[in-house]
């Protein structure tokens, strides 16, 4: 008999949930060639106000999607959870079935 648990699969749900707004994706996709960002670069590139886009981190670096590390006045950002890419390269090919 199967038995559910919610709590079993929240993780996973909760890096899902992180990913599912279009900005949050697009960060994690400028953070796929290795390379840190400074909040900065995302808040000038996406052009909405510093609050937003740190909220926007704050979520994915909770969901442990990325990592982060204060240098000075400046917050640099990598990702953490490199395996993402492997499942958004598969949904931008058309591979999921």
């Amino acid at each position: 008999m199967l038995i559910f648990d919610k709590n079993s699969c929240k993780r996973e749900a909760d890096m899902f949930k992180a990913l599912g707004h279009p900005t949050r994706l697009w960060i994690v996709k400028q953070l796929a060639d290795g390379q840190e960002h400074c909040v900065c670069e995302f808040v000038e590139a996406v052009g909405v106000q510093f609050a937003t886009i740190s909220q926007h981190l704050t979520i994915l670096r909770q969901t442990g999607i990325l990592t982060c590390e204060k240098r000075g006045q400046s917050v640099f950002y990598r990702l953490s959870c490199p395996c993402i890419l492997d499942t958004l390269e598969c949904l931008a090919n058309g591979n999921a079935k």
